[in-house]
């Protein structure tokens, strides 16, 4: 099913579309996997909200949302993304790091295929153990097709593999899309990790009653607009979503810029390893010799979790490199591939300069990552988020370039 519109989906239409998916269905026990709060702008809330009062009372229904390495959701969280109606008790909160099981493996000659060689590993394939449990008649997999650093296209099975994944296919993932090269990936399917991911797909999740919910969005003035909605379990619907939103979240610009400032909301960005989507999102439009200066004001903390945040503490966005020296030298950051991946995704490689504007992390934290710092109210009074609007702004006398939300696209040159 796909329900396309350019103006945003209606409630009603969104509800009627949701309310067919279910058509025909025997269920005593749902599973949502929606995104966590940090995706607030991929319309899921309305979904999963949709979804409840369709399915409350007559049968049971299960959240748990695909966290990946993120941290769990507060309640505040839950009820500003997914409503008041739904009890936070609903909640399931997935653990990358213990609650998995492994269903397969990709064999080594396939990543070396799909990565030309660069990796020449197999990878362990291990998502939540209640995807595979049987417990549940439907599995409803909810997310955002939007331009991402590792896989290229996020969700459709990356929702699974990643978000309700383990730590071995997250770490390999990761490394795998960063060995390869984010330039070469960011905004396009059919990248080597998007690849492996169809591999687990096809192999190792044929008898889960596994139901995909994707969206195409774009937000204005904090109005989430749904211009796509594209429900089941082919590819092809996931091709089509794509394609949506190579049209509607890829910005192409004429010439590099030199100076870009992009405001990550408190309220969604609390940690560079969510920050960082200022850089992932940004450099392929960012001059050689420019700026990019992150204006940060909730940004606490490296890592989603206390380990990754020592990682990255210890070792910085150094560059990709000296990770690459790195993860042959350090066997703390051998064994946590996926942060050695994010340190390269989070640097610049000396190629721009990049600016942490923060208020809870000290100039000494931000600096001893190897970025550049500025308190945030000093930045925040030459370069006001509340005066500056999406696209070129001038600011005494200065042109520069103004993001508000990295998260709903990818800045490129043509």
């Amino acid at each position: 099913m796909i329900l396309q519109s350019e103006n945003g989906l209606r409630p009603d239409e969104l509800r009627e579309a949701l309310r067919q998916s279910l058509e025909g269905k025997s269920l005593r026990r749902v599973l949502l996997l929606p995104p966590d709060y940090t995706r607030m702008y991929s319309g899921a809330g309305m979904i999963v909200q949709a979804y409840w009062e369709l399915l409350d009372g007559k049968c049971e229904v299960d959240i748990m949302p695909a966290l990946g390495t993120h941290e769990k959701m507060s309640e505040t969280e839950w009820k500003a993304f997914f409503g008041p109606k739904i009890p936070y008790s609903k909640m399931i909160v997935h653990n990358w790091r213990e609650d998995v099981v492994k269903i397969g493996e990709v064999p080594a000659s396939f990543v070396s295929e799909v990565s030309e060689g660069l990796v020449n590993e197999k990878i362990d394939v291990e998502v939540n153990r209640r995807l595979v449990s049987g417990e549940y008649d439907l599995i409803i997999s909810i997310g955002q097709v939007v331009p991402h650093e590792v896989v290229g296209m996020a969700n459709y099975s990356k929702n699974i593999f990643v978000g309700c994944g383990g730590s071995s296919m997250i770490s390999s993932s990761h490394m795998l899309g960063a060995f390869y090269g984010l330039e070469r990936v960011m905004g396009k399917d059919f990248s080597p990790v998007r690849r492996v991911f169809d591999y687990a797909e096809e192999n190792f999740l044929a008898s889960v009653p596994l139901m995909y919910v994707l969206t195409c969005c774009t937000s204005k003035n904090e109005e989430t607009l749904i211009h796509g909605l594209f429900i089941g379990r082919e590819r092809a619907l996931f091709e089509a979503a794509v394609k949506m939103s190579q049209e509607k979240n890829l910005v192409h610009v004429a010439e590099p810029f030199k100076k870009v400032v992009v405001y990550l909301d408190p309220r969604e960005f609390k940690s560079t390893w969510l920050g960082n989507k200022a850089i992932y999102r940004t450099r392929m439009a960012i001059a050689d010799g420019g700026e990019l200066i992150i204006l940060a004001p909730g940004v606490r903390k490296f890592g989603e979790d206390d380990a990754n945040d020592k990682l990255i503490r210890k070792y910085g966005y150094v560059g990709r490199e000296r990770v690459l020296e790195l993860v042959k030298e350090a066997d703390d950051l051998k064994a946590n591939l996926s942060v050695a991946a994010h340190l390269i995704h989070g640097s610049s490689d000396g190629r721009f300069h990049i600016t942490y504007c923060t208020k809870e992390l000290s100039e000494a934290e931000v600096r001893g990552a190897a970025f550049g710092y500025v308190p945030y109210d000093e930045m925040a009074a030459v370069y006001d988020p509340a005066k500056l609007t999406d696209g070129w702004n001038t600011v005494g006398g200065e042109e520069i370039f103004y993001i508000s939300n990295p998260a709903l696209g990818l800045w490129t040159r043509e």
